[in-house]
């Protein structure tokens, strides 16, 4: 697929929300075209951040998925599993301060926070989903996007193997 940029005045950009209009492109692809920030991280490089922050917070079944050939609308989906209502609150919050504070990215969107079976992160090209585990298997995201190519992600996991074990006993 072949992808051409152009870059547009800051006037010409419709904005919703309180994102800064600093310094744009319009991405045109084969199935459509979509604005996107040229000042921003690579969306890969946000999703594997999002995708290792969740690892550091104890994300279970972590998985991210490429869907740039199935749509246009948003490249990767980063997807993954907690256990409690805490714990799908600490992975969102940590991701919002890795991607805002640590990548200058801001998010567009959040959804489901205060009922917590399923939290949306959306930064417009990668979005987050945190599920309990029978509201990910419910919705069964991965099997509904199975086209999509799975990128390999390896967590470089702050608390070893080992020592994730003995804490998981106590």
């Amino acid at each position: 697929m072949e992808v051409s940029s152009t870059r547009i005045p800051q006037a010409s950009i419709p904005c919703s929300s309180n994102r800064e209009k600093d310094d744009w492109i319009v991405e045109n692809r084969s199935a459509g075209s979509r604005v996107v920030s040229a000042a921003s991280r690579p969306a890969l490089e946000r999703a594997l951040v999002a995708a290792q922050t969740a690892d550091d917070n104890r994300g279970r079944d972590i998985v991210v998925l490429d869907l740039r050939e199935l749509t246009t609308m948003f490249d990767y989906f980063v997807i993954v599993s907690g256990t409690s209502r805490r714990q799908l609150h600490a992975i969102s919050e940590e991701i919002d301060h890795a991607l805002e504070d640590g990548l200058g990215d801001r998010r567009l969107g959040i959804e489901g926070y205060e009922e917590s079976r399923w939290i949306l992160l959306d930064y417009g090209d990668v979005v987050i989903h945190i599920f309990e585990p029978d509201t990910r298997s419910y919705y069964a995201l991965e099997d509904l996007w199975a086209q999509a190519k799975r990128v390999a992600f390896e967590p470089q996991s702050a608390v070893g193997d080992g020592q994730r074990a003995r804490a998981g006993r106590e």
